[in-house]
This record gives structure tokens, C-alpha cells and sequence, in this order.
């Protein structure tokens, strides 16, 4: 299923990955057979709002399943590619990542469909697996669009620091079909892409298919402290300045901007509740009361020697 083209220039491909900017990354066309490609294209499973909830819980454009083996024949032979321990090794060599582990849950990953109308905020994705003591250190995401148009957006959009550079990519990646991306996922692996404008009556989507990648370790100075998904707000568009007559499109935007970080706020405020009540229970619970009753003189100790030292 893999196109032997991969295998013959894995060279060429780890030499990429290694210099690719804004961070390590290799752009692979031709990534599957294309009779395979063909297939999962004709089998990619029709948009279902059971699947199009955000982390939120809410209903929007973007549908997603992980439970890619179920979908057809030509998922159940990707699938199988994916957990194959030569393409795992393959994929460590390119990469330079040892030890790569293939996820059977596709948390996060599976097929990817969005809708015209559609975006995806510049963000870096959750370092943990959710279940398991993993690191996620790669993303593979392979497109199935068998015709896209820069003008349409949606385009891949690699970035170094939204903050830094005002949101604007380094690297851009048209999504067509039987292209590849491949980049190390890390606390500075900026990507989104921007809002999908499809032609009317085409009824055309963004799809692909997105994999990730974990090891049970991970270099020191890589390790960071657990987190989910962290997304960048897009600014005003650039136009809209003092002495500007606003456009209808323009005050959607703004509406829209808007909308999105008062959701975003409220996500955050939801997640702090979350923590402050974990927190609490903790600090609340006869363990931990007793725990502190225990540590009381070695800590009344320690803070005996600090005000020595300081005096």
C-alpha cells in the first residue's frame, strides 16, 4: 500500500525532515499505491454530526472518526500499514525518533472532514496520550482531496510563533490528494490552516486522514508538563483600520472573532473550575490533612533555616 517511492528516497526524505522549517517536517507526494488512495477516497465515510462535536461539545463543520479499521476495506489495509512494525521503523528513520508506537484508538486522529466555511486556529497539539503514559512526538496526515485550489484555503499552514509573526505561516501545504505531511509534534509545532471558501454547488471538503504517533520516553529538554491542545486567536484582518467602511463580510469576521474567543474564554473557565474543584479534593481529602499534620515539623524545620539564613 505504501508507495515504493517512499522506501527508495527515504534518504532524500530524512534530509528533508531534519532541515524543514518553521520546524522538522517533509512534505512526501505519492505517499500511497495509487489504486490504495483511490479507494479510501471512494470509501471516506459521508459527513455525520454524530462525529462533529468540539471540545466544547459543540455542533460544528468538522467531522471525525477514529475508528478508521471499521470504515471499509482499503481503511482496514491503512490500518494495518500504520501499526506495521517496518513502516514504524521506516518512519523512526526518517524522523530520527526511536521507538515510535502506533495508537490502535486514533485519539484525536482518524478521518478528518471539514466543510466549507470551516478553519482551524493555529494551534500545538496535546503532549500526552490521554490514557496511557505516552509522549506524542509525530503527525502523520495524509490528504484525500482529489482536487483543491490555493483560493479556497484550507491549505496546511505551518507556523514558528503566531504571537511572533502575527499568525502568518512559514510553510504552506496544499491538501491534495495522496500527499503527505509528516512533522514532529512539540511545544512549537504551530499548524491550522485557514477558512475553507469552496465554489458554490460544488459541495466540495476538506478530507484526510491524521495519525499520531507516541514513545514511552522523550529527550529532557523536549519534556513538558502535561497539557491539551493550545490555540492561537487570529487578529482583525489587516484592512480594518481607523477611516475603513465595514463591509458586510468584514462585520461577519469581526462577529465571528468575536463568537470564537468568548467561546475559547468560556472553554478556559470551564477547564479552571475543573482544576480548582480537583484541587480541592484533594487539599480537602483525610490524606492529605494528615499527610500535612505528619510533614509539620520537618516543614516548621525548613522554615526555622530559611529565616536563619536570612538574618
Amino acid at each position: 500500500m505504501l508507495h515504493a517511492g517512499v522506501r527508495e528516497q527515504v534518504e532524500n526524505l530524512r534530509r528533508q525532515f531534519r532541515t524543514g522549517q518553521p520546524f522538522r517536517h517533509v512534505v512526501v507526494d505519492q505517499f500511497l499505491d495509487p489504486q490504495p488512495c483511490q479507494e479510501l477516497i471512494a470509501e471516506f465515510p459521508a459527513f455525520d454530526t454524530r462525529y462533529a462535536k468540539n471540545e466544547r461539545g459543540e455542533l460544528g463543520g468538522k467531522a471525525v472518526i477514529a475508528g478508521i479499521a471499521r470504515l471499509g476495506a482499503a481503511y482496514a489495509r491503512f490500518d494495518r500499514l500504520m501499526r506495521d512494525r517496518e513502516f514504524l521503523s521506516l518512519l523512526g528513520h526518517i524522523t530520527g525518533i526511536d521507538g515510535l508506537l502506533y495508537d490502535p484508538e486514533y485519539v484525536g486522529g482518524g478521518t478528518h472532514e471539514n466543510l466549507d466555511g470551516q478553519e482551524l486556529d493555529p494551534h500545538v497539539d496535546f503532549n500526552y496520550h490521554p490514557r496511557r503514559p505516552l509522549h506524542r512526538r509525530l503527525n502523520l496526515i495524509v490528504f484525500l482531496n482529489p482536487e483543491w485550489e490555493e483560493g479556497w484555503g484550507g491549505c496546511l499552514e505551518l507556523l514558528r510563533d503566531p504571537w511572533a509573526d502575527g499568525g502568518e505561516a512559514r510553510t504552506t501545504v496544499l491538501p491534495v490528494a495522496n500527499r503527505a505531511v509528516i512533522f514532529e509534534t512539540t511545544e512549537s509545532s504551530w499548524h491550522g490552516f485557514r477558512r475553507i471558501r469552496t465554489p458554490p454547488g460544488r459541495e466540495i471538503s476538506r478530507k484526510s486522514i491524521a495519525v499520531y504517533f507516541y514513545t514511552k520516553g522523550r529527550p529532557a529538554e523536549q519534556t513538558a508538563p502535561s497539557h491539551g491542545t493550545l490555540y492561537y486567536q487570529r487578529p482583525l484582518p489587516a484592512h480594518i483600520q481607523a477611516g475603513y467602511t465595514l463591509r458586510e463580510e468584514d462585520a461577519a469576521a469581526i462577529r465571528t472573532l468575536l463568537a470564537r474567543r468568548d467561546g475559547h474564554i468560556r472553554f478556559l473557565y470551564d477547564r479552571e473550575l475543573e482544576f480548582s474543584e480537583l484541587i480541592g479534593g484533594i487539599t480537602g481529602s483525610p490524606t492529605f490533612r494528615l499527610a500535612r499534620a505528619l510533614s509539620w515539623p520537618a516543614r516548621a524545620l525548613r522554615s526555622r533555616a530559611r529565616k536563619t539564613r536570612a538574618e
